[in-house]
């Protein structure tokens, strides 16, 4: 059987400046894959020679840019966002802003192969809103948003894979349907976020339910309470019965880990790289 590849998100280093340390780090805990956060006070998607700086550092560590992420914000800065963006947004200058910076950071696909554009539809539940945003999770808009994403995307050999958060619009079952009903034809896949989903309720369900249109995954894990982002096995997901599901539906592309910033990085990256460790032994032997 061959190994199945594994990567670890820049959000790991969100609240600072990307920086080659941080791919180093990455690839010296024996992982193969990135995403790249693209927030600006993190990764300057707009700068090309930021995205040129990413190259080579790719190319220092070894890794392989398995993902970018749409932005979903302006900045993030002391464990905070500011200047949400929602390409389901009602509002159409809103919603033009935020197709505009998502396009911005397909473009680094220009540059670098990248496979995948991870974006939200809409904001989480518990994200707090900007005063005066109006809604942000319209269905109409986010379906138009998307068609304009998808088609920029082509062209780059892209594919976009919109996210299971935790809203209406992105709940597992949601984002089937819409993928199915609104998007159909577009080639549009969806990411498992599986923090997310537990959040939501079970997580065999909702991998059992996206498992037509999986295309990435992010694993991070909470107690079912608040979306912590904890490296797995520290919160209440059962990762077993996960895993199982997720060999049941066939998925084998990348095991992406999307944990939070908690006390040293080195020491986070241990852990993830200890998760990585008993998932694949678990994986080998069912």
């Amino acid at each position: 059987m061959s190994r199945r590849p594994f990567g670890v998100s820049t959000h790991l280093f969100h609240h600072e400046r990307l920086s080659r340390d941080h791919l180093l780090q990455i690839a010296a805990h024996g992982f193969e894959l990135v995403e790249v956060f693209a927030t600006r006070t993190h990764f300057d998607y707009h700068n090309p020679s930021a995205v040129a700086d990413l190259q080579q550092w790719l190319a220092d560590a070894g890794l392989r840019l398995a993902s970018i992420h749409a932005p979903v914000g302006e900045s993030y800065a002391g464990g905070r966002w500011s200047g949400l963006f929602s390409i389901a947004s009602a509002d159409a200058a809103a919603r033009d802003r935020a197709v505009a910076e998502a396009e911005q950071a397909l473009f680094v696909a220009r540059r670098i192969a990248v496979p995948v554009l991870v974006a939200h539809v809409g904001l989480p539940r518990t994200q707090p809103r900007d005063a005066g945003a109006g809604p942000q999770d319209a269905r109409a808009a986010a379906r138009r948003s998307l068609e304009e994403l998808q088609r920029a995307a082509d062209p780059l050999g892209v594919r976009i894979a919109v996210e299971v958060i935790p809203n209406e619009l992105s709940r597992a079952g949601s984002l089937v349907h819409f993928v199915e009903e609104d998007l159909d034809g577009l080639g549009v896949g969806i990411c498992l976020d599986v923090g997310h989903a537990h959040l939501d309720g079970d997580v065999v369900d909702a991998v059992e339910t996206v498992s037509e249109h999986v295309v990435a995954t992010h694993l991070h894990d909470n107690r079912g309470r608040a979306d912590d982002h904890l490296p797995p096995f520290d919160g209440t997901i059962d990762w077993a019965a996960a895993l199982i599901a997720m060999q049941k539906i066939g998925y084998d592309g990348p095991m992406m880990f999307e944990a939070g910033a908690r006390g040293p990085a080195k020491e986070s990256l241990a852990r993830l790289k200890s998760a990585r460790e008993k998932m694949e032994r678990w994986l080998t032997s069912t």
